[in-house]
């Protein structure tokens, strides 16, 4: 019997810097991943996604003069598969929280040490959120700010069972129906579910949703 060779992973990386972007190749093929294909602004990143559909886009968020994220949600449009990560030098937590919610997987900052960069690739396409924990401390405190912690214990005391898996599930980035397929339910329940959790801790979205679950440990953040 033949071992079926997994394929190495694909990825496309969006940097203007030809040294980052030659830098960075070396360190993800020595990994014995692959890069398929090198931009240097938008319109080389969506041509790249739309003809190679990667499983990973690593896309810079300071483009010469481009932000990344003004057109995240068009490389999502070409390659609907594909993970996004954030590489960036950018430590603002409201744009690292802008990200997310335009559908990136997850944020990593240059100055972090190359083990986590590969870390957080290998994870988020296993199909998880990379939020280290410095991002997640400044994306916790912005909610601490906002009152999102009050009656915390209350709240996650109504949770049910069901919910509490609904949730650890979700902080693994799975979507609705990979959820429904694991907890063997219709993904209809899932999104109840998804409704009264929300209700319960209060917060507005799927992102909330996990900060609040790694800052209140109803699910564990990746290591």
């Amino acid at each position: 019997m033949t071992d079926v060779k997994e394929k190495p992973l694909r990825i496309l990386i969006v940097d203007d810097h030809l040294v980052m972007r030659a830098g960075l190749r070396m360190l993800i093929e020595a990994q014995g991943m692959l890069v398929i294909g090198l931009a240097g602004h938008r319109e080389e990143a969506i041509e790249a996604a739309k003809r190679e559909l990667p499983d990973l886009i690593l896309l810079d968020l300071d483009l010469a003069g481009e932000d990344g994220l003004s057109f995240l949600l068009e490389l999502k449009a070409v390659a609907a598969n594909t993970r996004v990560l954030i590489l960036t030098g950018i430590r603002d937590a409201n744009i690292h929280r802008r990200a997310m919610k335009l559908g990136a997987a997850g944020v990593v900052v240059k100055d972090q040490a190359a083990e986590v960069l590969i870390k957080a690739i290998t994870k988020v396409c296993a199909g998880e959120v990379w939020l280290d924990r410095a991002t997640m401390g400044h994306l916790l405190d912005e909610m601490t700010r906002q009152g999102a912690e009050n009656n915390d214990q209350a709240r996650i005391a109504s949770l049910t069972d069901r919910e509490n898996q609904v949730i650890r599930l979700i902080s693994e980035g799975l979507k609705n129906k990979q959820i429904a397929e694991r907890l063997f339910i219709s993904e209809t329940t899932v999104t109840h579910h998804l409704s009264s959790i929300f209700s319960k801790l209060e917060v507005s979205d799927r992102l909330e949703l996990v900060i609040y679950a790694f800052g209140h440990n109803l699910a564990r953040l990746s290591k």
